[in-house]
């Protein structure tokens, strides 16, 4: 009766010596007896003897050393190299193997590797696995991107300037839009608490069509007073939305908090609606300036870093956490679950937000014309510390406001002697009389390309066909184009000589090349065909003497 209720719960080892341990108890004839009592063979017991007497330390295992089946790795010893081989390819074994993008579970690399001649198994695998120091793991979003020049700098200016504000007690608010959420009986991810077994329920499938209401969270937090705005768009996120959003947290939430303020530093991300680059953005944020009478200081940060917004660990984040596990079916239900964000700690009251809905329409599409783009960069003070991503916008004043810029279009003429200068055959390559020629063959090719090019713009206003860069006859452009192309002169010296910028020339330049082609004349191909010069004039002089030196080698019969 003891050896049925205590045997089962032994092992091998354990059973042997409790057993001879009991036949040592029973004195001669106790092996026999207990082999028989027992249903085991007197031998078990026997060597459970000689192991007491021979004081056995204690094992860590139940068989001894050597014991019991081998590993699937000491049966075959090729097992783990060609494991290593399929789960690394690009280190061991060959790169381009198909393997490379099929083993992706155990059980393929089970497959795999006995098709391979190393019959295994799946948990096989995965033990070997595990001895070699792999565990099933994701990807972790660790690495850097590149390196954007002066992101720390960046931020420790970020940082620098919205302690200096907070300290004059000015609102320094940081903003950022909020993914588009769908509006309707949708799923969402998160738990929430609820009684056991009767969850929300949601269709297992999400089917969004172009019908579906949409809510665009644009976030306003402050942060002197730890709160936070949220305008609820429901049409598209545009650089109007995002400067009404301002405009709204300001009116019922900013101005009664700061009524002594003249200045509000903004910080936003480098690209959206807010971009460091939209003239919309910068224009709408004018406007702003005017009605409220705030001058607006932007800081941007740097492009790939927007997670450092404070917008979005400050505010977003608690909000995610308030949307867990519930559907959003209407706009009212996001509206109070966004109010009733709150944090808490022992001693004081912490982040409180405030929603507003926003039915305003915002199309997209909207563009400047090209004096609009002027008016709105002539009213934008740029940082000396990256201007593009540090400005300020002050209300307009026309007492202080810059005079405005003279027009491209009415510039000075171009000087006849410059122009007789620079056509000169040691620039051109050929003569006057032929550059005339190259100047009228051209003419039609000049006009269909210029046809064309109306013809694409109709009814668009296409940003882009001449971005600023004033304008420029025919034959200018020619000239600009033969001395690109030979690079006789560089475009710096052309421009000074022709009173012109140098980006108008380059832009015409380049232009104009394509045109080149169409000439038809072996002389002036020629010209044209000619290696480029290695080292062109850089100064008057060094002009002056190119020339000279080609006039005397005319004179001399060299040439």
């Amino acid at each position: 009766m003891k050896f049925a209720a205590i045997l089962p719960h032994l092992d091998e080892r354990q059973r042997r010596l409790y057993l001879a341990s009991e036949a040592a108890a029973l004195g001669h004839g106790g092996i026999t007896a207990v082999a028989r009592m027992a249903e085991v063979s007197e031998s078990t017991i026997a060597r459970g003897r000689d192991e007491l007497a021979a004081g056995t330390p204690v094992l860590g295992r139940v068989r001894r050393p050597g014991g019991g089946r081998k590993s699937a790795a000491e049966r075959d010893p090729g097992l783990v190299p060609a494991l290593a081989a399929l789960i690394e390819p690009q280190e061991i074994g060959d790169p381009i193997s198909p393997l490379r993008w099929t083993t992706a579970s155990l059980r393929d690399l089970a497959r795999e590797l006995t098709a391979a001649g190393h019959p295994v198994s799946a948990p096989a695998v995965g033990n070997l696995l595990h001895s070699m120091g792999f565990s099933l793991q994701g990807m972790a979003k660790t690495r850097a991107g590149s390196q954007v020049p002066d992101c720390d700098a960046q931020f420790r200016h970020i940082n620098a300037t919205a302690e200096r504000f907070l300290s004059q007690g000015l609102p320094v608010v940081s903003v950022d839009a909020k993914k588009k959420e769908p509006i309707g009986d949708f799923a969402r991810a998160g738990r929430a608490y609820r009684p056991k077994g009767v969850p929300i329920t949601a269709p297992d499938h999400d089917f969004v069509d172009p019908d579906t209401p949409v809510a665009i969270p644009y976030g306003v937090y402050d942060l002197g007073q730890d709160t936070g705005w949220v305008n609820v768009g429901t049409d598209h996120n545009t650089a109007a939305f995002a400067v009404e959003s301002l405009r709204r947290w300001w009116s019922q939430q900013g101005r009664q908090d700061y009524p002594d303020a003249n200045r509000l530093l903004t910080t936003a991300d480098s690209g959206g609606a807010n971009s460091a680059a939209s003239h919309l953005f910068k224009m709408d944020l004018a406007a702003f300036a005017d009605e409220c009478g705030l001058t607006i200081t932007v800081l941007h940060f740097p492009p790939g870093t927007s997670k450092w917004n404070k917008v979005e660990h400050r505010l977003f984040s608690r909000i995610t956490h308030s949307l867990r596990g519930r559907p959003l079916s209407s706009y009212e239900i996001l509206l109070q679950s966004i109010s009733a964000t709150r944090t808490r700690t022992r001693t004081r009251t912490g982040l409180t937000v405030k929603a507003a809905l926003d039915e305003n329409d915002y199309p997209t599409g909207r563009t400047l014309t090209k004096d609009e783009r002027k008016a709105i960069l002539r009213r934008v003070q740029r940082d000396d510390f990256h201007g593009e991503w540090n400005y300020t916008i002050a209300p307009y004043d026309p007492q202080t406001a810059p005079p405005p810029e003279p027009d491209r279009a009415k510039a000075p003429p171009i000087p006849a002697e410059a122009t007789h200068l620079l056509t000169h055959p040691a620039l051109t390559g050929m003569s006057r009389e032929l550059f005339d020629r190259l100047v009228e063959e051209l003419e039609p090719c000049r006009r269909v390309l210029a046809e064309a090019e109306r013809e694409k713009r109709k009814g668009l206003n296409r940003r882009g066909y001449n971005p600023g860069f004033g304008f420029l006859d025919h034959r200018h452009r020619v000239l600009a184009a033969v001395l690109n192309r030979r690079n006789t002169v560089t475009l710096t010296l052309t421009a000074r000589l022709l009173g012109r910028d140098r980006n108008t020339l380059s832009y015409h330049a380049h232009r104009t090349m394509p045109l080149l082609a169409f000439a038809a004349a072996p002389d002036i191909t020629a010209a044209l065909t000619q290696p480029r010069r290695t080292h062109p004039p850089r100064t008057i002089d060094a002009l002056q003497d190119v020339i000279t030196d080609y006039e005397s080698k005319i004179k001399s019969g060299s040439s």
